[in-house]
């Protein structure tokens, strides 16, 4: 059995999402100036991390990189509403702008919850880069933090749970 035989269709082939990535590490390496404190990408842990890893590799900037996880969705695949911080960061963030990096933006709970303690722990600004966003399941609406962007990188309608490898 091929590894792949479970697919029913391919949304995005490998080259469009290499050069989305690429576009999105652009639009960040444009935004920020090189003259500022390096910016602190904050991974969600751990649907982000084939994602932030190739989307640092391609910001042309000092980074620092760093993990958080917080826990909504249980055993299932949709969000319990109620994020539970269980990872917290290991970096100091007061005074930097912070990237949060998240693999799919759904329910926007998580991320507004994840926003909001970003900012509790003194950071100036904190912007949103997502995978995917499904715009269409959102509950909770979240504001990016002082000079932060919200970034995305493809935009999903219909689509109940993806799989991502």
């Amino acid at each position: 059995m091929a590894l792949d035989s479970h697919i029913e269709k391919v949304l995005w082939t490998a080259g469009e999402i290499s050069d989305r990535v690429a576009e999105l590490a652009a639009e960040i390496t444009s935004d920020l100036s090189p003259n500022s404190p390096a910016p602190v990408l904050v991974g969600v842990a751990t649907g982000a991390f084939v994602f932030l890893a190739d989307l640092v590799r391609q910001i042309k900037l000092p980074i620092s990189v760093d993990f958080i996880r917080a826990d909504s969705y249980g055993a299932g695949t949709e969000s319990t509403g109620a994020p539970r911080l269980s990872l917290d960061l290991k970096l100091d963030v007061t005074g930097k702008h912070v990237i949060l990096v998240e693999d799919i933006v759904d329910s926007g709970s998580t991320v507004a919850s994840l926003i909001g303690h970003l900012e509790k722990k003194g950071a100036s600004s904190v912007s949103v880069c997502a995978f995917l966003d499904k715009p269409a399941r959102r509950k909770v609406e979240f504001r990016v933090v002082g000079s932060g962007n919200y970034y995305r990188g493809f935009e999903v309608w219909g689509f109940a749970f993806f799989a991502l490898f």
